[in-house]
């Protein structure tokens, strides 16, 4: 069906938009934990709020946006407001909001079954996940320290909160953004580091990757030495189609929630209709690829979009804008190359560059065609950034925005600092134990509040 649709070039292609999605948890006044999420959502009472896998975690969706003029603006400060206005309605039930990558104060205790949100989706794609494995979750990071422990349910995924960037793309263009986008997914996580910590130890700096894939693994041992692939996954070749991406999910995954629905795309597609294709999308949503593809529906009119994951949460709203501007410049450059990157650069260079940067953040190195292995920050300011300044010109997007969106990230590279290294180092100046994380995360809450971006954020006592 999705095959004939693209053969029949039948999906909305001018509309280059681009929307994000971003999660938060929830904390009560210590800076640990709130299980409120469907109290804070009652607050709340707004449609673009929506509930994930814990409870001690909320959603948010933001209208698309057409990236031109003052649109990154827009976006940037939709968001705020947006925030704010939960942020206030949330602390009458006793939550308040945290943008971060994971909580610090997150527990073990704090991550079972009891504590999935209330939604009969989640409940069953953790006994799916369960059903398909045979036997529990092992979680295994070494990083600083090193974790190794086990789980009895899926809760652990919900540690990690992220921001998801879309851009809507014409389907033969596809293909050229996908790549573009894998292809700088590490260093966009080498600047933009936020999850140092999980369960009171120090890992990774960006710790949400690792942690994501293991926390959603549905194979046993024996199918992972089998070379049997993983739901989270950055894939294992470059592609020429979105067809390629969808027939491998149907390929290589089986489903793992049931649909029932009165459409028969066929019948509709006949008709001269647009089909939803509600098991092609759900089926999509439960392969948690990096970069994924989305079909969607808006307006009776079918579309693509390329959804990059590789993003947390926070520190602040700026510093979300700012990640945003970086990677939104790249895919207005990269993807149009006469001789795109994705042709110079091996997939699996790829996929270490993504490890690299998860692991040592800004302290990654990183490999690019025509500089070889280099340090993350020479990357971003030597090759990307200009290219990003270039991409976010030919988006139309105004030139003061721009300076001071894509200055974040460049200040980020010349002081060597982002929401990992000041959670790190906070964490340090404090004692290094639990209580140290708890006052640590009460600070960056505060700082997050002020909307200064991270790499100017006072250390700890100064």
């Amino acid at each position: 069906m999705l095959a004939q649709m693209l053969r029949e070039a039948r999906f909305e292609a001018d509309r280059p938009l681009a929307g994000l999605e971003i999660e938060l948890n929830l904390v009560n006044e210590r800076g640990e934990p709130a299980m409120k999420n469907a109290e804070v959502l009652a607050a709340i009472a707004e449609p673009d709020w929506a509930t994930e896998l814990g409870q001690f975690n909320v959603e948010i969706n933001v209208d698309p946006q057409d990236l031109s003029q003052n649109g990154l603006n827009a976006l940037e400060q939709s968001v705020r407001d947006k925030l704010n206005h939960a942020e206030e309605r949330a602390r009458t039930v006793g939550g308040h909001m945290v943008l971060v990558g994971i909580l610090p104060t997150l527990r073990e205790s704090d991550v079972h079954e009891g504590t999935l949100s209330a939604n009969p989706r989640y409940k069953l794609l953790n006994e799916q996940i369960f059903a398909a494995r045979g036997e529990d979750l092992h979680i295994d990071i070494e990083g600083v320290e090193r974790l190794d422990t086990y789980a009895d349910s899926i809760t652990p995924e919900a540690a990690c909160t992220s921001v998801q960037l879309h851009l809507q793309v014409s389907p033969p263009a596809f293909a050229a953004h996908w790549n573009a986008a894998q292809a700088i997914s590490g260093a966009q996580i080498a600047v933009a580091a936020n999850s140092p910590f999980l369960f009171g130890r120090e890992l990774w700096r960006e710790t949400r990757i690792s942690l994501f894939e293991q926390a959603t693994d549905t194979r046993p041992e024996e199918l992972k030495a089998q070379g049997v692939r993983p739901r989270v996954w950055f894939g294992e070749r470059w592609i020429t189609s979105v067809f390629d991406l969808f027939e491998e999910n149907v390929r290589y995954f089986p489903a793992l929630l049931p649909m029932c629905e009165d459409e028969d795309p066929r019948e509709v597609l006949d008709s001269g209709g647009t089909p939803a294709m509600g098991e092609l999308s759900l089926h999509n949503g439960t392969v948690y690829r990096w970069n994924r593809p989305v079909y969607a529906v808006a307006g009776g009119l079918p579309h693509i979009r390329v959804e990059n994951r590789v993003l947390p949460a926070g520190p602040t709203v700026l510093d979300i804008a700012a990640n945003a501007a970086f990677y939104y410049g790249l895919m207005r450059v990269l993807p149009y190359a006469e001789r795109p990157v994705w042709t110079q650069m091996s997939f699996a260079a790829a996929e270490d560059n993504l490890r690299s940067a998860a692991r040592h953040g800004l302290d990654a190195r990183l490999y690019w065609p025509g500089l070889g292995e280099v340090p993350a920050t020479e990357l971003v300011l030597r090759r990307l950034l200009p290219l990003a300044h270039e991409g976010l010109d030919k988006w139309g997007v105004d030139p003061t925005h721009r300076d001071r969106l894509l200055g974040i990230i460049e200040q980020r590279c010349l002081t060597h600092a982002n929401g990992a290294t000041w959670q790190v180092q906070a964490f340090h100046d404090l004692g290094s134990d639990y209580e140290a994380l708890r006052q640590m995360t009460l600070h960056y809450t505060t700082h997050m509040h002020t909307n200064e971006p991270v790499h100017t954020w006072p250390a700890i006592g100064t």
